[in-house]
This record gives C-alpha cells, structure tokens and sequence, in this order.
C-alpha cells in the first residue's frame, strides 16, 4: 500500500466535520491495506508510529530536502525507517537517525512529509478520536460490531493488535482476546455529582468508598511455572512506572496469587495507615512517582499502596463480575490495602446517615472527597458512566486581585488572567496587612465578566507593564480550586490547585477577604 493512499485518507478526514464520514473514510483506507499492513496503517491513521520512542522530535524536521515529484514510498518503507531510528543507539545515533528520516524525506511528496511530519512530532491532528477509529475498524472487518471491537480494547488495550485482530480474524478472533496480566488496560472512570445524594439516584445501592489525592495507578503480577513473578505498574496514562516504585513491586510479589491485575492509587501520607493519617500535598506525590531512582531512602519519600479493584484474578478474568464480588475478592487477597469503604442502600435512612458521618470522616481525615460504586456493576475500563460517581466538595476562597494580564486570541483586549492573593495580616511573608500570592487563573470566566473585570480593574491600575497590569488590591473574587499544592514559586510555599473563579465580588470588602491561615486549614497544613 502507497504511503499516499494513508496521506489521503488524513487528508480528507481532516477535511470533514462528520464522524460518519470520518468513519467511512478511514474504513476505506484500512480495507485497501493488504496482508501485514494493518497494524502499520492502523497506526499511521491513528497519529502515531508502531514504535513509541523514534528518537525523533520537532527538532529533526529542520532543514529538510524539497517533497518528490511522484508517489513511491510504501507504508512499509516509512514503518521500516521508523523502525531503524528507533534502534540507532550509542556513538552518532543523532546523526544516523536524522540521516534516516531525510533520505525517507527526500522520497516523500509534499502531502506524506506532511503526513511523516505530524508522526514524528505527535501532533497529526486529523480529527479522528480514538472512537472515530474504533468505528472504522469494525465497518472495515467481515462481520464486526463497534461493540466487539470496544470489548477487546477493553481487555488488551492495544488498539493498533486489536484492529489487527478484527481485520483478519473478524468476529471469532475478538472473541478471543482476553485480558492478560502485562498488558494495561484503560481504567474505569467516574462520573460527578455534587453530593452524596444525587450520586446514590445514579447509582442505587453502592459502595462508599475514600477518594484519595493520590496517582492513580494498575498493578500486574504474572509468572510462568517455575519462573520467579514478573511485576508491573501503570499509570492512569498507562505509563510504565515500575522501576519508580518499589514499594509497590515488593506488595505484588508478595501477595498470593499467581497472577492478577489490581487497580488502585499510591499516596503520600504523614503515617502508615491509610486508616488514621493524613495525606500530604499531591505535589509531593506526584514529584516522587515521576522520579527515577531505586526508591525510598533518606531522601525519597514512601508511598502507601491503596487498592480499590480487582480485574483478574488466577486466570479469571473478573472485569464483567459485579462490583460487591470484586470487593469481597479484593479483601480476601489485600485487605490491608483495600480503601476505606462502606455500602449503603438508599432506601435505608439510618445507612444513609453512616453513609453521611463516613463521607465527613474522609473529607475531616484530608482527602478529596468520595466514590459512590453501584454494587451490581461491572468494571467498564476506559468508559466514564453512572456506574461510579465521585463526589468532591467544592472548596472556595474570597482573594483579593493583585494584578491582571491582557489575555490572547478571542481575549485579546481584556485583562483575563488573574494574579490571586490572600490577606497576610500578621506579615508573615511581607508587610503586615498586605497580600501574598497564591496563583494566577483565567479559568471560569465569561464573556460578561471578562468584560466587566476589565473595566474595573483599569480603573485600580497602579503600573505594571506591557503585558501585565498592577492593580490596588480592592477586588475581591470567589475561588474555587481542588486542593493546595507546594510551590516555591510563591512567598508563602503554597498555591491553589486547578483554580477557577467562582464570581466576583464588589459586595465584599477587601479587608474581609480570606487569610493565608485560612488557606492552611484546607488541608491540615
């Protein structure tokens, strides 16, 4: 199959706003590649190479020769070059896979350097969501539903050998694919809900459980006879991290089972038991699972494995098991480990009540709030559905603005992005009295109140600079935000998490505007 044939297809369905012929196009491209192509075409139309790390970037598409006049190159010529830059290593490994990709270059017309060009650098852009795909490669397959084809992804998670699956051994070769302990697959997501209440009508009777401000994280255990166990771990991104976290690989060799898949989070807490102690800053989480290393030690910070799922078990796979089944099987395997939870039916007023008192203990203990499970479900890995719902209080703040930036594009002309501060009346980072900041946002304005805010604050201006306006501190705004994390980018060693505004607030004065102590009891600080 020409290189040219998969440039179009990109092409036209870029070109098109319609799913349907988004779908219809890309099944055509797939049904023209022939035997051992379709895992590379699957790949090129998804928006990538088959080989994850090319050695490429951005960078190496500078200086390239002029496009070919005519349509030579095959898909498996550019697989075969992504291929051999992927496996340049030591000694002028930079040089040898630059060489490769302009002598693939110089052999590409202008609509595949195009093509070549967006898989290098991971931005193709042709507007065909991962579903989109999922379509197309059951409208492309003899006898395939999109329904068959999203239950093997579930259970392999490789879309690229699940459409290779589907292409050529149709109906009874997806009916085949099982979940196997090595692979990750996509977790289940949670749907919102703004209390307890409106969760249970989603999802009736359920399970309770702590939602905890940690990394999510997919545990693998496997082993063949006589073999020592073979351990993984995953992100929620399905990054591969289990060099990173020991404490977690020496919890899977540990258990007893002969292979199983876990689904769970790692969290950093001032104590051992999830039971008792309280969780420290995200921040610190996540900067201790992004760094490489061999672990904990005088400087490397432990983290508790807490689990809330089990997937497969011993050969059994347990996705399609209802929920209180996996729960009773999770307590048998890694009850120590297992999340706080309670269940409750609905019906019940006095379960509704504990269920109440349960969800205060968690938000008083520090964490972000609860997951409502319906007990009767099964885990929908990579679908976000009534099934699960989280439930997060919405924590706010009255700041004060210090300053605003003039914003970009269709905010061009506006002051959109907020300096925030709080109150330090006892100045403890500054003059007593004054503010210190905790961030910026533009997150949460509308049309209307970027307009007004404008008005406003040019009217406080005190200085600033081109791109930056200093304001006296006299608006006071409501802030919502998910948490508090460390950050030495600010006086007083704290910012506010995924901050949004609220509303404005010309009815409040600044002096009754929130105080960095009000800011440290969020979390216990």
């Amino acid at each position: 199959m020409l290189l040219s044939q998969v440039a179009r297809a990109v092409a036209d369905v870029t070109a098109t706003g319609s799913r349907k012929d988004k779908s219809a196009r890309l099944a055509a491209a797939l049904r023209e590649a022939g035997p051992g192509e379709q895992a590379v075409v699957v790949s090129f139309l998804a928006g990538e190479t088959r080989q994850r790390r090319t050695g490429l970037g951005p960078r190496s598409l500078t200086d390239l020769p002029s496009p070919a006049a005519t349509s030579t190159l095959t898909v498996a010529d550019a697989d075969d070059a992504f291929a051999a830059t992927a496996a340049a290593t030591g000694p002028g490994s930079g040089a040898r896979r630059l060489y490769l990709l302009r002598h693939l270059m110089a052999r590409a017309t202008e609509p595949e350097q195009r093509l070549l060009a967006g898989l290098v650098t991971g931005e193709l852009r042709q507007g065909a969501a991962r579903g989109v795909l999922v379509e197309a490669v059951a409208a492309a397959a003899a006898g395939v539903t999109a329904a068959a084809v999203r239950r093997a992804l579930t259970l392999d998670g490789d879309l690229v050998r699940v459409a290779e699956t589907a292409l050529t051994g149709g109906a009874e070769g997806l009916a085949g694919v099982r979940l196997h302990p090595g692979r990750p697959l996509a977790p289940m997501l949670a749907a919102s809900a703004p209390d307890l209440d409106a969760a249970l009508e989603r999802t009736g009777p359920a399970g309770v459980e702590w939602k905890l401000d940690g990394v999510r994280v997919q545990l693998h255990r496997w082993q063949t006879a006589g073999e020592e166990p073979l351990v993984g771990v995953w992100t929620r991104s399905l990054d591969d991290v289990t060099d990173r976290l020991p404490e977690v690989t020496a919890l899977l060799r540990a258990l007893p089972a002969r292979d199983c898949v876990l689904d769970g989070e790692v969290v950093a807490l001032d104590g051992e038991d999830i039971r008792s102690a309280r969780p420290l800053p995200f921040q610190q989480t996540a900067a201790r699972v992004a760094r490489h290393g061999s672990g904990p030690g005088p400087d490397r910070l432990p983290l508790a494995t807490v689990l809330f799922d089990v997937l497969h078990l011993d050969g059994e796979d347990l996705l399609d098991a209802p929920a209180h089944h996996r729960r009773a099987v999770l307590e048998t395997l890694a009850g120590a480990h297992a999340v706080p939870r309670t269940e409750v039916d609905p019906a019940d007023p006095a379960e509704r009540e504990a269920a109440g008192a349960f969800v205060a203990d968690g938000l008083a203990r520090g964490h972000e709030g609860v997951v409502v499970k319906a007990l009767g479900a099964p885990y929908a890995a990579g679908r976000r559905g009534a099934a699960w719902v989280k439930v997060k209080p919405r924590l706010t703040l009255d700041l004060v603005v210090l300053a605003a930036e003039w914003g970009h594009g269709r905010r061009t002309g506006t002051l959109s992005n907020l300096h925030l501060g709080a109150r330090d009346p006892h100045g403890r980072y500054g003059e007593p009295g004054g503010h210190v900041m905790l961030g910026k946002t533009f997150k949460g304005l509308t049309d209307a109140m970027l307009g007004w805010q404008t008005e406003r604050l040019t009217a406080l201006a005190t200085g600033g600079t081109p791109w930056r306006v200093d304001v006296r501190p006299e608006l006071v705004v409501e802030v919502a935000f998910d948490g508090v994390q460390v950050s030495p980018r600010y006086p007083a060693g704290m910012a506010l998490r995924f901050a949004r505004v609220v509303r404005h607030r010309p009815d409040k004065d600044a002096a009754g505007a929130d105080t960095v102590e009000d800011l440290e009891t969020v979390r216990g600080w």
